[in-house]
């Protein structure tokens, strides 16, 4: 079956669920729920999900690698035409400069490796920290940065203050302790979210990093520091899961914020 025709008969699905709403003989609540998993497009290298933002708050993003930049052109176009925000994370320059042709509004952020297509910047709320062990974290921690203030989040970037030198973390603890998630991103030995878990009362979200020599083989030392933290209130994502950081930071910090 083609795009068109799934989305045809997607369209029909929508229109008859509109439908018995308005006779009443299907309730709003069961029709919200099945709108939840309506539509998505079929363009038969990826399938576009149009409702990710009802049901997770923010639109499918997408993933470069292994993707060619005609595929991540169309999945772009197709997300455009639903009037959707775009997040595309891990992508090179020269993908960017193919995707600026599609959409003169993309914006790249090259330490993050990111793309952002949005409309119109968005109203910030509550405050997530973004902490990094050292410079040589900053992708990872960019890419979380970029992630949570995409998705509406207040940000600060407090960077290179790793356990080395660890008076460099305590001149920003009144930062931390104002703020309502933190994110702390490092590599080596991965004690940095230990020592916040420590000092402050915010959850924080562990990020190990592949950055160190030999023996933190490959992000893999820090990952399991990081899991056996004895600090409370301390989670951990995988290796260099920037993304994956800021949008669980995201969900923590705006607990509430659609109730004010």
């Amino acid at each position: 079956m083609n795009s068109s025709k799934k989305d045809n008969d997607f369209e029909s699905k929508l229109k008859n669920l509109l439908q018995k709403v308005g006779e009443g003989s299907v309730g709003w609540d069961e029709a919200f729920n099945q709108l939840k998993s309506l539509p998505f497009t079929d363009l038969e290298f990826a399938k576009v999900d149009h409702h990710r933002t009802l049901r997770k708050g923010f639109p499918e993003v997408v993933f470069a690698p292994g993707k060619t930049a005609g595929q991540i052109a169309k999945i772009v176009s197709e997300l455009r035409q639903k009037e959707q925000d775009v997040l595309i994370t891990r992508v090179e320059k020269d993908i960017f400069l193919e995707i600026k042709k599609v959409d003169p509004a993309s914006r790249y952020f090259q330490e993050a490796k990111i793309i952002l297509i949005q409309d119109e910047p968005k109203a910030r709320v509550g405050h997530i920290a973004i902490v990094s062990g050292g410079t040589s974290d900053l992708p990872v921690a960019e890419e979380a940065a970029i992630t949570c203030e995409a998705m509406s989040n207040r940000v600060s970037r407090v960077y290179d203050v790793g356990v080395a030198g660890i008076h460099r973390l305590f001149a920003y603890h009144d930062l931390l302790s104002e703020a309502k998630v933190i994110i702390a991103v490092a590599g080596m030995e991965g004690a940095l979210p230990s020592i916040i878990g420590g000092l402050t009362a915010a959850p924080v979200i562990a990020v190990p990093t592949s950055i160190g020599y030999g023996a933190s083989f490959n992000g893999i030392a820090p990952l399991l520091t990081m899991l056996n933290s004895c600090a409370p209130g301390v989670a951990v994502v995988n290796i260099d899961n920037g993304f994956g950081a800021g949008f669980m930071a995201s969900l923590i910090n705006q607990i509430g914020e659609k109730d004010k």
